[in-house]
Protein backbone atom coordinates (compact mmCIF):
# COMPACT_ATOMS: atom_id res chain seq x y z
CA UNK A 1 0.00 0.00 0.00
CA UNK A 2 1.49 3.36 -1.04
CA UNK A 3 1.58 6.32 1.36
CA UNK A 4 -1.26 8.21 -0.33
CA UNK A 5 -3.61 5.22 -0.25
CA UNK A 6 -2.61 4.50 3.35
CA UNK A 7 -3.39 8.07 4.43
CA UNK A 8 -6.80 8.00 2.70
CA UNK A 9 -7.65 4.70 4.40
CA UNK A 10 -6.74 6.12 7.81
CA UNK A 11 -8.76 9.29 7.24
CA UNK A 12 -11.79 7.31 6.08
CA UNK A 13 -11.89 4.87 9.00
CA UNK A 14 -11.28 7.68 11.50
CA UNK A 15 -14.10 9.78 10.05
CA UNK A 16 -16.44 6.77 10.21
CA UNK A 17 -15.61 6.38 13.88
CA UNK A 18 -16.08 10.11 14.43
CA UNK A 19 -19.64 10.01 13.09
CA UNK A 20 -20.48 7.20 15.51
CA UNK A 21 -18.83 9.12 18.38
CA UNK A 22 -20.78 12.31 17.69
CA UNK A 23 -24.13 10.48 17.57
CA UNK A 24 -23.38 8.46 20.71
CA UNK A 25 -22.06 11.45 22.63
CA UNK A 26 -25.27 13.45 22.06
CA UNK A 27 -27.49 10.44 22.79
CA UNK A 28 -25.59 9.48 25.95
CA UNK A 29 -25.59 12.99 27.42
CA UNK A 30 -29.35 13.27 26.78
CA UNK A 31 -29.99 9.79 28.21
CA UNK A 32 -27.83 10.48 31.24
CA UNK A 33 -29.63 13.72 32.05
CA UNK A 34 -33.15 12.47 31.30
CA UNK A 35 -32.51 9.07 32.91
CA UNK A 36 -30.75 10.50 35.99
CA UNK A 37 -27.71 8.23 35.51
CA UNK A 38 -24.30 9.48 36.61
CA UNK A 39 -22.71 6.41 35.02
CA UNK A 40 -24.26 7.25 31.65
CA UNK A 41 -23.04 10.84 31.86
CA UNK A 42 -19.54 9.48 32.57
CA UNK A 43 -19.96 7.20 29.56
CA UNK A 44 -20.92 10.24 27.47
CA UNK A 45 -17.71 11.97 28.55
CA UNK A 46 -15.83 8.86 27.41
CA UNK A 47 -17.46 9.19 23.98
CA UNK A 48 -16.45 12.86 23.93
CA UNK A 49 -12.85 11.75 24.54
CA UNK A 50 -13.20 9.37 21.59
CA UNK A 51 -14.19 12.29 19.39
CA UNK A 52 -11.20 14.32 20.62
CA UNK A 53 -8.79 11.49 19.87
CA UNK A 54 -10.29 11.09 16.39
CA UNK A 55 -9.34 14.71 15.72
CA UNK A 56 -5.85 14.10 17.14
CA UNK A 57 -5.35 11.07 14.88
CA UNK A 58 -6.50 12.96 11.78
CA UNK A 59 -4.14 15.86 12.45
CA UNK A 60 -1.06 13.86 13.42
CA UNK A 61 -1.41 11.16 10.78
CA UNK A 62 -1.58 13.95 8.17
CA UNK A 63 1.65 15.36 9.58
CA UNK A 64 3.32 11.93 9.70
CA UNK A 65 2.78 11.44 5.94
CA UNK A 66 4.68 14.58 5.01
CA UNK A 67 7.76 13.73 2.93
CA UNK A 68 11.30 14.09 4.21
CA UNK A 69 12.66 17.61 4.33
CA UNK A 70 15.85 19.41 5.32
CA UNK A 71 14.88 19.37 9.00
CA UNK A 72 13.55 15.79 9.10
CA UNK A 73 15.96 13.41 7.39
CA UNK A 74 14.02 10.40 8.69
CA UNK A 75 10.63 11.76 7.73
CA UNK A 76 7.76 12.65 10.07
CA UNK A 77 6.69 9.17 11.19
CA UNK A 78 6.97 9.96 14.89
CA UNK A 79 4.05 12.36 14.68
CA UNK A 80 1.98 9.16 14.53
CA UNK A 81 3.75 7.91 17.65
CA UNK A 82 2.99 11.20 19.38
CA UNK A 83 -0.68 10.79 18.44
CA UNK A 84 -0.66 7.35 20.08
CA UNK A 85 0.78 8.88 23.26
CA UNK A 86 -1.89 11.59 23.30
CA UNK A 87 -4.67 9.02 22.84
CA UNK A 88 -3.20 7.05 25.74
CA UNK A 89 -3.01 10.13 27.98
CA UNK A 90 -6.62 11.06 27.20
CA UNK A 91 -7.70 7.51 28.00
CA UNK A 92 -5.76 7.63 31.28
CA UNK A 93 -7.42 10.89 32.27
CA UNK A 94 -10.89 9.55 31.45
CA UNK A 95 -10.22 6.32 33.33
CA UNK A 96 -9.05 8.16 36.45
CA UNK A 97 -12.03 10.52 36.30
CA UNK A 98 -14.53 7.66 36.02
CA UNK A 99 -12.75 5.84 38.87
CA UNK A 100 -12.83 8.90 41.14
CA UNK A 101 -16.51 9.65 40.52
CA UNK A 102 -17.44 5.99 40.96
CA UNK A 103 -15.60 5.71 44.29
CA UNK A 104 -17.19 8.94 45.53
CA UNK A 105 -20.73 7.77 44.70
CA UNK A 106 -20.03 4.29 46.10
CA UNK A 107 -19.00 5.82 49.43
CA UNK A 108 -22.16 7.92 49.45
CA UNK A 109 -24.30 4.82 48.85
CA UNK A 110 -22.53 2.81 51.56
CA UNK A 111 -23.09 5.64 54.04
CA UNK A 112 -26.83 5.32 53.46
CA UNK A 113 -27.48 8.05 50.92
CA UNK A 114 -30.25 6.92 48.57
CA UNK A 115 -28.97 7.22 45.03
CA UNK A 116 -31.42 8.15 42.29
CA UNK A 117 -32.70 5.28 40.17
CA UNK A 118 -31.73 5.48 36.47
CA UNK A 119 -34.42 5.51 33.78
CA UNK A 120 -34.99 3.11 30.89
CA UNK A 121 -33.54 5.54 28.38
CA UNK A 122 -30.16 5.26 30.11
CA UNK A 123 -30.23 1.47 29.76
CA UNK A 124 -31.21 1.73 26.09
CA UNK A 125 -28.34 4.16 25.47
CA UNK A 126 -25.88 1.74 27.10
CA UNK A 127 -27.01 -1.18 24.90
CA UNK A 128 -26.85 0.94 21.74
CA UNK A 129 -23.37 2.11 22.72
CA UNK A 130 -22.12 -1.47 23.24
CA UNK A 131 -23.28 -2.53 19.79
CA UNK A 132 -22.02 0.51 17.88
CA UNK A 133 -18.67 0.80 19.67
CA UNK A 134 -17.82 -2.88 19.29
CA UNK A 135 -18.65 -2.57 15.59
CA UNK A 136 -16.42 0.52 15.39
CA UNK A 137 -13.61 -1.37 17.15
CA UNK A 138 -13.78 -4.25 14.67
CA UNK A 139 -13.63 -2.20 11.46
CA UNK A 140 -11.02 0.16 12.92
CA UNK A 141 -8.66 -2.56 14.17
CA UNK A 142 -8.94 -4.30 10.79
CA UNK A 143 -7.82 -1.08 9.09
CA UNK A 144 -5.01 -0.69 11.65
CA UNK A 145 -3.63 -4.12 10.69
CA UNK A 146 -3.96 -3.28 6.99
CA UNK A 147 -2.15 0.06 7.26
CA UNK A 148 0.25 -0.81 10.10
CA UNK A 149 -0.79 2.39 11.89
CA UNK A 150 -0.17 2.55 15.65
CA UNK A 151 -2.41 5.59 15.98
CA UNK A 152 -5.35 3.81 14.31
CA UNK A 153 -4.75 0.76 16.51
CA UNK A 154 -4.81 3.03 19.57
CA UNK A 155 -8.05 4.57 18.36
CA UNK A 156 -9.53 1.10 17.85
CA UNK A 157 -8.78 0.25 21.46
CA UNK A 158 -10.40 3.51 22.49
CA UNK A 159 -13.59 2.25 20.77
CA UNK A 160 -13.26 -1.08 22.60
CA UNK A 161 -12.79 0.56 26.01
CA UNK A 162 -15.90 2.66 25.38
CA UNK A 163 -17.80 -0.56 24.63
CA UNK A 164 -16.47 -2.11 27.86
CA UNK A 165 -17.43 1.03 29.75
CA UNK A 166 -20.95 0.77 28.35
CA UNK A 167 -21.18 -2.89 29.40
CA UNK A 168 -20.36 -1.87 32.95
CA UNK A 169 -22.82 0.97 32.72
CA UNK A 170 -25.58 -1.36 31.47
CA UNK A 171 -24.94 -3.80 34.34
CA UNK A 172 -24.95 -1.03 36.91
CA UNK A 173 -28.07 0.62 35.52
CA UNK A 174 -29.90 -2.74 35.34
CA UNK A 175 -29.04 -3.57 38.94
CA UNK A 176 -30.05 -0.12 40.12
CA UNK A 177 -33.35 -0.32 38.25
CA UNK A 178 -34.50 -3.84 39.06
CA UNK A 179 -32.94 -4.83 42.42
CA UNK A 180 -34.22 -2.03 44.61
CA UNK A 181 -32.85 1.16 46.12
CA UNK A 182 -30.16 -0.59 48.19
CA UNK A 183 -28.59 -1.94 45.00
CA UNK A 184 -28.34 1.37 43.20
CA UNK A 185 -24.75 1.49 44.38
CA UNK A 186 -24.01 -1.13 41.69
CA UNK A 187 -23.95 1.69 39.14
CA UNK A 188 -20.86 3.47 40.56
CA UNK A 189 -19.18 0.21 41.66
CA UNK A 190 -19.33 -1.13 38.11
CA UNK A 191 -18.00 2.16 36.78
CA UNK A 192 -14.94 1.81 39.03
CA UNK A 193 -14.28 -1.74 37.79
CA UNK A 194 -14.54 -0.64 34.15
CA UNK A 195 -12.20 2.28 34.81
CA UNK A 196 -9.42 -0.19 35.68
CA UNK A 197 -9.68 -1.73 32.20
CA UNK A 198 -9.50 1.73 30.65
CA UNK A 199 -6.45 2.67 32.72
CA UNK A 200 -4.70 -0.60 31.78
CA UNK A 201 -5.16 0.02 28.03
CA UNK A 202 -4.00 3.63 28.49
CA UNK A 203 -0.83 2.44 30.22
CA UNK A 204 -0.05 0.02 27.38
CA UNK A 205 -0.48 2.73 24.74
CA UNK A 206 1.61 5.27 26.64
CA UNK A 207 4.37 2.75 27.38
CA UNK A 208 4.69 1.64 23.75
CA UNK A 209 4.80 5.19 22.40
CA UNK A 210 7.27 6.38 25.07
CA UNK A 211 9.57 3.45 24.27
CA UNK A 212 9.54 4.48 20.62
CA UNK A 213 10.10 8.15 21.35
CA UNK A 214 13.05 7.18 23.56
CA UNK A 215 14.55 5.13 20.70
CA UNK A 216 14.05 1.70 22.25
CA UNK A 217 15.61 -1.04 20.12
CA UNK A 218 13.48 -3.61 18.36
CA UNK A 219 13.18 -7.04 19.95
CA UNK A 220 16.07 -9.52 20.00
CA UNK A 221 14.11 -11.81 17.68
CA UNK A 222 13.75 -9.10 15.03
CA UNK A 223 17.41 -8.12 15.28
CA UNK A 224 18.38 -11.81 14.93
CA UNK A 225 16.16 -12.02 11.84
CA UNK A 226 17.89 -8.93 10.38
CA UNK A 227 21.27 -10.61 10.90
CA UNK A 228 20.05 -13.81 9.24
CA UNK A 229 18.85 -11.88 6.20
CA UNK A 230 22.21 -10.10 5.91
CA UNK A 231 24.12 -13.38 6.23
CA UNK A 232 22.23 -14.73 3.21
CA UNK A 233 24.45 -12.52 1.05
CA UNK A 234 27.51 -14.29 -0.35
CA UNK A 235 30.91 -13.31 1.07
CA UNK A 236 29.48 -11.57 4.14
CA UNK A 237 31.56 -13.10 6.93
CA UNK A 238 30.56 -11.01 9.93
CA UNK A 239 27.80 -8.68 11.08
CA UNK A 240 28.09 -6.45 14.11
CA UNK A 241 26.93 -3.15 15.63
CA UNK A 242 23.29 -3.81 14.69
CA UNK A 243 21.19 -0.85 15.81
CA UNK A 244 17.43 -0.64 15.34
CA UNK A 245 14.55 1.63 16.24
CA UNK A 246 11.02 2.39 15.17
CA UNK A 247 9.92 5.57 13.38
CA UNK A 248 6.12 5.55 13.32
CA UNK A 249 5.08 2.70 11.06
CA UNK A 250 8.63 2.27 9.73
CA UNK A 251 11.81 0.90 11.26
CA UNK A 252 15.42 2.05 10.98
CA UNK A 253 18.31 -0.43 10.72
CA UNK A 254 22.02 0.27 10.95
CA UNK A 255 24.76 -2.36 10.90
CA UNK A 256 28.37 -3.11 10.00
CA UNK A 257 29.23 -5.99 7.67
CA UNK A 258 32.57 -7.52 6.71
CA UNK A 259 33.44 -8.63 3.17
CA UNK A 260 36.79 -9.67 1.60
CA UNK A 261 39.20 -6.73 1.61
CA UNK A 262 40.40 -7.29 -1.94
CA UNK A 263 36.98 -6.63 -3.46
CA UNK A 264 36.31 -3.58 -5.60
CA UNK A 265 34.11 -0.89 -4.11
CA UNK A 266 31.51 -1.60 -6.81
CA UNK A 267 31.29 -5.26 -5.77
CA UNK A 268 30.91 -4.38 -2.08
CA UNK A 269 28.23 -1.88 -3.07
CA UNK A 270 26.31 -4.65 -4.88
CA UNK A 271 26.38 -6.76 -1.70
CA UNK A 272 24.90 -3.85 0.23
CA UNK A 273 22.18 -3.34 -2.40
CA UNK A 274 21.19 -7.01 -2.22
CA UNK A 275 20.93 -6.91 1.58
CA UNK A 276 18.89 -3.69 1.51
CA UNK A 277 16.53 -5.17 -1.07
CA UNK A 278 15.86 -8.26 1.04
CA UNK A 279 15.40 -6.22 4.22
CA UNK A 280 12.87 -3.93 2.51
CA UNK A 281 10.99 -6.94 1.15
CA UNK A 282 10.66 -8.18 4.73
CA UNK A 283 10.10 -4.93 6.68
CA UNK A 284 8.62 -2.57 4.09
CA UNK A 285 9.73 -0.39 1.20
CA UNK A 286 10.17 2.69 3.42
CA UNK A 287 12.54 0.99 5.88
CA UNK A 288 15.54 3.19 6.71
CA UNK A 289 18.77 1.23 6.23
CA UNK A 290 22.38 2.23 6.78
CA UNK A 291 25.11 -0.38 6.17
CA UNK A 292 28.79 0.26 6.84
CA UNK A 293 31.18 -2.03 4.93
CA UNK A 294 34.45 -3.20 6.50
CA UNK A 295 37.18 -5.52 5.17
CA UNK A 296 37.69 -8.93 6.74
CA UNK A 297 40.27 -8.70 9.52
CA UNK A 298 43.55 -10.25 8.47
CA UNK A 299 45.13 -12.72 10.91
CA UNK A 300 48.60 -11.75 12.10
Amino acid sequence: MDERTRAKSIYKVTLQGSIINVLLMVFKFAAGLLGHSAAMIADAVHSLSDLITDVVVLIFVHLSHKPKDADHDYGHGKYETLATAIVGLVLLGIGLMICYNGIKETIQGIRGQILESPGYIALIAAVVSIILKEWAYRFTVAKARETGSQAVAANAWHHRTDALSSIGTAIGISGAMFLGSKWRVLDPITAVIVSFFIIRVAYQLIASSVNELLEKSLSDDIEAEIARIAFEEDEVSDIHHIQTRRIGKDIAIEMHIRVPGDQKVSVAHEHVNHIEERLRQRFGATTHIGIHVEPVKESK
